[in-house]
């Protein structure tokens, strides 16, 4: 991850800290900060020079002034507002910087975070969820920083110099009309606990909305095949209108109240009125002239709005409070992000090594038992079938291997049990490949190369898809659509397998890579898959046993237990598979459509 990551940023960067993210940023700050102050400064030249025409116009109305006196008075007033203007676009520009870096940031941490969960927490914590917390929390997040920056100098800043220059004219009037801004500073911060509770309600039911627009979309045929179409789609109004009623309670306060405060704040200028106007005449505190009078009267209703303005900001920050607590969980770097592996994790990688599996057992959270006792050994270069009756742990036994949920027994791959390894070692060791293609909506190439540099072309050729690719319109540049949704489910299938090889792991665990394919093409592919993981280990769980005989051992699933050993063995000692090979097998040659060998012998390496 970019700088952060280098240096002293990176051992010093803490991202579950907002102040850190305030550090990291202190160039673009600095900035902020010198703009911000001139910017804001510079302000007091409005009322000033304001106060000084209207004086100068008495005195031109009266005959005691000349038209040359304003006509300067004029034009120092519009340079001094183009230098203030000035100012004030480099503050809101560098501002913005701030909060686009600080949003990038906060993002790429927590899909760092959200992306090493296990499906099962995901699938627990629910998509609609997690989306809000990837999107809207970061952003409310965010918003509530920049506004904080923000009103540090358009607020705190201005408010300090507008109230000084108040207390300059007449500091006994001053003190009197700015009784009422602080009042709705009181206000804004007892506003607090409703504005925290209505803005998490609010959260709530975005991300119940997003899952219910996930659900009815994706599953929408199938409510309309079974009948429930208008059950559904009660269900989703009834979610839409929960969202509906909870906005609306969240932003009420946060447009209500600004008017409110601004109310309050300017309740000063009756004093101002009554008592400004005694130093006109020469019977009040101060002796005023009308150009005083103006000054003063324009300072304090612009302090006012900056008054405002603060209390508003109470509110976003509020608001920013409660998305901070929602993601503040996810805010972690891992280790491949801090970039500060062992060498020895580094060269974990370097080649594959033996792999033991001694009396492995495995139960969902929930008690219900899956696997139970197996053991088996594989060496480098092995490809292993495992294959068994419908829903006796085949793919349970592949998932177990991506540390999803803690294991009995032990998974040992060059002498470290898998449980002890890191997220990132385990990522660089163990390659998966489910039932789901999982493709991106991007190119047919980005799909393979996920960012790498290295041409796919070889990969296609692998999986047989390359005639296919050539025929599209837009060649391997061919859009796939969201899930894939453009290509065939063997083409979806195949592309999925390409990019499984592209980033090759010591360990590949391929669920039924070949369900949607013909016999021939299922060869062909699997003599180019023994080519190009010569140096790896393979488990090929699958339910068509046509490439048995050619696997290294074979893996006879029933019950959650397991018999080991090779094609013939299994054969001569396990009777189901010995009928199940057969039954495919005849119905094999008896379609003459399924004969073929390997045709496309070359290496794709």
């Amino acid at each position: 991850m970019e700088k952060m990551n280098k240096g002293k940023n990176r051992d010093t960067f803490q991202p579950d800290q907002i102040l850190s993210y305030f550090k990291l940023e202190w160039k673009v700050l600095l900035l902020v900060t010198v703009s911000g102050l001139i910017y804001n400064l510079g302000l007091l030249a409005g009322p000033w020079f304001e106060g000084k025409m209207t004086g100068t116009l008495v005195d031109i109305l009266r005959g005691a002034g000349q038209f040359q006196d304003m006509l300067t008075l004029v034009i120092r007033y519009v340079v001094a507002i183009g230098i203030v203007q000035i100012s004030r676009y480099m503050k809101r520009f560098y501002v913005r910087r701030f909060a686009n870096n600080v949003n990038r940031r906060m993002k790429e941490i927590l899909y760092g975070s959200l992306v090493r969960k296990s499906r099962a927490d995901l699938r627990e914590e629910g998509e609609g969820d997690i989306m809000t917390k990837a999107i809207l929390d970061v952003d409310d997040c965010v918003e509530g920083m920049r506004k904080f920056t923000t009103e540090i100098f358009d607020t705190g800043v201005a408010l300090a110099a507008y109230a000084g220059m108040l207390f300059w004219y007449d500091w006994r009037l001053a003190l009197l009309c700015m009784i009422f801004p602080p009042i709705s500073y009181i206000i804004a911060e007892k506003m607090k606990k409703m504005i925290q509770q209505t803005g998490a309600f609010y959260k709530k039911q975005s991300g119940a909305l997003s899952t219910a627009t996930l659900d009815r979309a994706g599953n929408a045929i199938t409510y309309r095949v079974f009948g429930c179409e208008s059950e559904r789609q009660q269900a989703y109004e009834d979610n839409l209108t929960a969202y509906e009623i909870s906005a609306i309670k969240a932003n009420i306060w946060n447009t209500a109240m600004p008017p409110v405060y601004r109310v309050i704040s300017m309740a000063g200028v009756l004093f101002i009125l009554y008592f400004g106007q005694k130093n006109v005449l020469g019977t009040g505190w101060k002796a005023w002239t009308i150009a005083s009078f103006t000054t003063f009267l324009a300072c304090f209703v612009k302090l006012s709005v900056k008054s405002s303005s603060a209390a508003k900001l109470f509110n976003a920050v509020h608001k920013a409070q409660v998305s901070w607590k929602r993601i503040k969980p996810l805010m972690h770097l891992f280790e491949e992000q801090k970039s500060n592996e062992s060498l020895e994790d580094k060269k974990m990688d370097a080649g594959a090594g033996r792999l033991e599996v001694k009396h492995l057992s495995f139960a969902y959270p929930d008690g219900r038992k899956i696997l139970e006792d197996i053991s088996f050994t594989a060496e480098p270069g092995q490809i292993i079938g495992i294959t068994g009756a419908v829903a006796c742990g085949k793919s349970t036994l592949g998932k177990v291997f991506l540390g999803e949920y803690p294991y009995d027994g032990k998974i040992i791959y060059r002498g470290k049990d898998l449980q002890a390894f890191k997220d990132a070692e385990r990522s660089e060791n163990i390659g998966y490949l489910g039932h789901d293609p999982e493709l991106f909506n991007d190119s047919l190439e980005n799909n393979v190369r996920m960012g790498d540099a290295v041409s796919a072309e070889s990969y296609f050729r692998a999986v047989c898809i390359d005639e296919e690719i050539a025929e599209m319109p837009d060649g391997k540049e061919t859009l796939v659509g969201t899930g894939g949704v453009r290509l065939s489910e063997g083409q979806a299938q195949r592309l999925a397998l390409a990019r499984t090889l592209y980033h090759k792991r010591p360990v590949m665990i391929l669920d039924d890579p070949f369900s949607a394919l013909d016999i021939n093409t299922e060869k062909e592919i699997f003599a180019h898959l023994r080519q190009m993981t010569a140096d790896s280990i393979v488990l090929l769980i699958s339910h068509r046993l046509y490439l048995f005989p050619e696997m290294d051992q074979v893996i006879w699933m029933e019950h959650g237990r397991t018999t080991v050993g090779t094609h013939e063995e299994l054969l001569e000692h396990v009777p189901e598979y010995a009928e199940l090979f057969g039954v495919q097998t005849d119905a094999a040659q008896t379609d003459p459509v399924q004969e073929g060998g390997l045709e496309r012998e070359e290496s794709f390496i």
